[in-house]
């Protein structure tokens, strides 16, 4: 629902010409409200600028022929269906590499294409399979699923990486391969240290709250005013915050002087710290730590982080299309000196772009094209 929309949609930002192909029916996104902007779903809007879209019902002969011919002449070709789906169509990898040897072909599955080819894969059934859900919430209270869909979006930051990778390689030999990317591949990747901490060094993460394994501090902190996120990731760090603070000796005490006393003794430098920061407010105390070079910063809602992304100068806000179809959306956040993302087409209509694309199909492959 999101993986494939959103691998899409960076490499369209990047100068790709994609194509949605839509079943008469329609991308189910459309329809999840709310909310909606206009009538149309956010969801849907916010992963599909950028793009041109065509209605194919691959049950039908002649749309399947479209299809077909729509593969044959693509660099690249991404699909979320699940494993073997479209061989019934001639629209798997197989068949669209048989037609053309240079397409670049990325299948974005949940569980793989081997025994977990059956397995219905959406991101909330992976956070929890995959064992993130046991990493989220409190020690002693209920599991949480991420606050947002983070293996579908990892997902298809994987899939664009494997698909431009590919790419490279074909300018290279001129030759095709397809591109194999899953959720749960995904999400164990993802976990990164986590992952390592079981597999090389054998200890198996749980639940921590908003602490972190292997660094003290690195969590929110109750001020006077409300909880401030605070980091000392190195001595370095540890040593500015404690001086910032007013706590100098802290520096000196064998009990916080590097990163493993400190996460040894965290029970001891917790109360220690609560009892410092309690006179701030988190204005205050941001001022005074991001003065120091400490890493800080209050817990702002999304429109506090849209807001100090605004000020800091990432204008993290695009409008998208024009007049009544303009969309504003977040920004791509790659920033190339050279190409630069371009924000050209608002989220499309259903079919929007069928006659069109339709009468492109019917003509000639140029050479340019048959060699691009």
């Amino acid at each position: 629902m999101l993986a494939g929309p959103f691998a899409t949609q960076i490499l369209a930002d990047l100068g790709a010409d994609v194509i949605k192909v839509e079943s008469p029916a329609g991308d189910e996104t459309r329809g999840w409200h709310p909310p909606d902007r206009d009538g149309v779903s956010t969801y849907f809007l916010g992963a599909n600028r950028n793009k041109r879209d065509v209605v194919l019902d691959f049950r039908d002969p002649e749309s399947r022929a479209s299809a077909q011919r729509l593969a044959s002449r693509a660099d690249v070709v991404i699909e979320n269906f699940r494993p073997g789906a479209l061989a019934q169509f001639g629209l798997d990898y197989a068949a669209v590499a048989q037609r053309n040897p240079r397409t670049v072909y990325a299948s974005i599955t949940g569980y793989g294409p081997h025994e977990g080819a059956q397995l219905p894969g959406y991101d909330l059934t992976v956070q929890a399979t995959s064992g993130l859900m046991s990493l989220t919430g409190d020690p002693d209270g209920a599991v949480y699923r991420s606050g947002l869909s983070v293996f579908d979006v990892t997902t298809g930051l994987h899939a664009a990486i494997g698909v431009l990778a590919a790419l490279r390689h074909r300018d290279l030999t001129g030759e095709g391969q397809h591109v194999q990317v899953n959720l749960l591949s995904t999400a164990l990747a993802s976990m990164a240290n986590h992952s390592s901490a079981l597999i090389a060094g054998g200890v198996l993460p749980s639940r921590m709250g908003n602490a972190h394994p292997s660094l003290f501090p690195y969590e929110p902190f109750p001020v006077k005013d409300g909880q401030i996120i605070i980091v000392a990731a190195n001595d370095a760090q540890f040593v500015r915050l404690a001086k910032a603070i007013g706590h100098p000796e802290w520096v000196y005490d064998d009990r916080f002087a590097t990163t493993r006393a400190r996460n040894v003794n965290r029970h001891i430098l917790h109360p220690l710290l609560v009892d410092a920061l309690a006179s701030h407010t988190v204005d205050d105390l941001f001022g005074l730590l991001t003065a120091a070079g400490v890493a800080c910063g209050p817990i702002n809602t999304l429109a506090g982080g849209i807001s100090l992304a605004e000020r800091l100068g990432l204008d993290p806000v695009v409008q998208v299309g024009d007049g009544e179809r303009a969309v504003p959306m977040i920004r791509n956040p790659i920033d190339l000196s050279v190409t630069p993302a371009e924000y050209r087409l608002p989220p499309p209509l259903l079919g929007e772009h069928t006659s069109e694309l339709l009468a492109w199909l019917a003509s000639p492959v140029d050479e340019e094209e048959r060699t691009g």
